[in-house]
C-alpha cells in the first residue's frame, strides 16, 4: 500500500473531515498530521475548540486513518520534519488547504501532490469547522484596487478610488493575511455575530473609530471598516482625508456574480509579525496617479464585465503599489506569481502584502484556487 499524508487542524471533527479522510484513504494507508494548539493560535489568532490531545484521539479513532500524530513544527509548514520522517508517496489536500509552498515542498521531496475538491459524502451537507464554530456572519473584505489611497499621505498626492468587496465568511482566512482580519475582530467585539440593522456608513464609522481610538499611532485605513460593513462592490473616493468624500455601491446581482466567477484566490502564508511595509517607501505624485488611474480603469472594466480589461487594470494597480511600497513583495512572492502568469489575466496580493493570498482575475478556472461569495 502507498502511504498517504494529510495535515490540518481537524478541530470540532465533522462529516466533512471524515469524507476527506475517506477520500484520501482511497489512495493508500492514511497518516494524519495535526496542527498543535500553538501553531493554530499563531495562524488563526485563537486557540482550537478542542485541544491537540483530544483532536489526536478522535482522528486516530477513525477507521480510515492508519495513524496520526501532532506535527512537530510551526507555521503553515509545521509538518516538514514529520513528512521527511514518514516519506509518504502522496500528500493529499483539499482546495482551501492548498498552497504553492506545499506543492513546491512535495516536488523537492519527490512526493505526489493531489488536491481534493471537497466533495461531501452522499446525502450529507458540505461542512466546515468555520461554520460550526459559531454563527458569526460578519464578512471579510477584499481590496480589489486602489489600496493605499485610503491613507491621507497617499491621496493628498493624487486623489482616487479604492474598490472593495464584502465577502461571506465561508473560509476562516488566516490572521494577518490582508483580509481585514483585525477590523473584523473589532467588529465581532462590537456586534458579536452580525452587522446590526442601521445606516451602513454610520456603522462603518463606528467600527473605524472603535479600531482607531484617539492616540492611535498607525491608523488603519477606512476601506477596512467600509469593506466589511458595506455589502456588494464599493468605490470609495479619497482626496486627502481618512474618510472617503464619496461612496458608490453596486448591488446588481449580475455584476456581483460575474465578479465571483472571475476572482480566484491562492493562499501564501500570513505576514510575519516583524513585517514593515512602510520601510523604503517611494511616494510620488506620479505613483499615486498611476494607482488612481488604474483603479478607475478597473471599476469601468467591472461595470462592462470585461475580464481582460479588469485583469490588466488590476495588474497595473498592483505594479503601482509596488513602486511606491517595494516591501509589499519579496522575491519568493514574485516567483509564486510567475507560476500563474500564463493562466491569469491579472493579479495582486490581498491587503498590504507581505503574504496572505494571491488574487487572480481569470475567465477560466485557476488550478487549486478557491472562490468567494460576495455579500449582497
Amino acid at each position: 500500500m502507498k502511504k498517504v499524508f494529510v495535515s490540518g487542524c481537524y478541530d470540532m471533527l465533522h462529516s466533512g473531515h471524515v469524507a476527506f479522510f475517506e477520500e484520501a484513504a482511497q489512495h493508500g494507508d492514511l497518516y494524519v498530521g495535526i496542527g498543535s494548539d500553538r501553531t493554530i493560535y499563531d495562524l488563526k489568532a485563537r486557540y482550537p475548540f478542542n485541544n491537540e490531545q483530544e483532536r489526536l484521539y478522535m482522528v486516530k479513532a477513525l477507521k480510515a486513518v492508519k495513524d496520526a500524530r501532532v506535527n512537530s513544527g510551526s507555521g503553515l509548514l509545521d509538518f516538514v520534519d514529520d513528512l521527511k520522517a514518514l516519506q509518504p508517496d502522496i500528500f493529499f489536500v483539499n482546495s482551501d488547504g492548498h498552497s504553492t509552498l506545499k506543492e513546491q515542498l512535495c516536488k523537492e521531496l519527490g512526493i505526489e501532490y493531489i488536491v481534493s475538491q471537497r466533495i461531501p459524502h452522499e446525502n450529507l451537507p458540505v461542512r466546515s469547522t468555520t461554520a460550526l464554530r459559531s454563527e458569526c456572519r460578519i464578512p471579510y473584505r477584499i481590496d480589489l484596487a486602489g489600496g493605499w489611497l485610503d491613507q491621507p499621505y497617499v491621496s493628498r498626492l493624487y486623489a482616487g478610488p479604492v474598490l472593495t468587496i464584502s465577502i461571506e465568511p465561508d473560509y476562516e482566512f488566516n490572521d494577518r493575511s490582508g483580509m481585514s482580519t483585525s477590523s473584523r475582530k473589532k467588529a465581532i467585539e462590537l456586534w458579536k455575530v452580525d452587522i446590526p440593522v442601521g445606516n451602513r456608513e454610520q456603522l462603518a464609522k463606528t467600527l473605524f473609530c472603535f479600531e482607531n481610538p484617539p492616540g492611535t499611532k498607525y491608523v488603519s485605513g477606512s476601506q477596512d471598516s467600509l469593506g466589511i460593513v458595506l455589502p456588494g462592490l464599493n468605490r470609495l473616493y479619497y482626496d486627502g482625508d481618512y474618510w472617503p468624500s464619496a461612496i458608490d455601491s453596486i448591488l446588481d446581482a449580475d455584476i456581483l456574480h460575474w465578479l465571483e466567477q472571475h476572482l480566484w484566490m491562492v493562499p501564501l502564508y500570513p505576514r510575519h509579525n516583524d513585517y514593515d511595509v512602510l520601510s523604503g517607501t517611494n511616494l510620488t505624485v506620479e505613483g499615486a496617479k498611476q494607482l488612481s488611474d488604474s483603479s478607475v480603469a478597473a471599476w469601468e472594466a467591472i461595470l462592462r464585465k470585461d475580464a481582460p480589461a479588469f485583469g490588466k487594470a488590476m495588474q497595473q494597480n498592483f505594479e503601482a503599489q509596488i513602486r511606491m511600497f517595494p516591501h509589499m513583495v519579496t522575491d519568493d512572492i514574485l516567483d509564486e506569481f510567475k507560476q500563474y502568469q500564463d493562466h491569469a489575466l491579472g493579479w495582486k496580493l490581498s491587503g498590504a502584502g507581505g503574504g496572505g493570498y494571491m488574487i487572480f482575475v481569470s475567465d477560466k478556472p485557476i488550478e487549486n484556487a478557491i472562490q468567494i461569495r460576495i455579500r449582497s
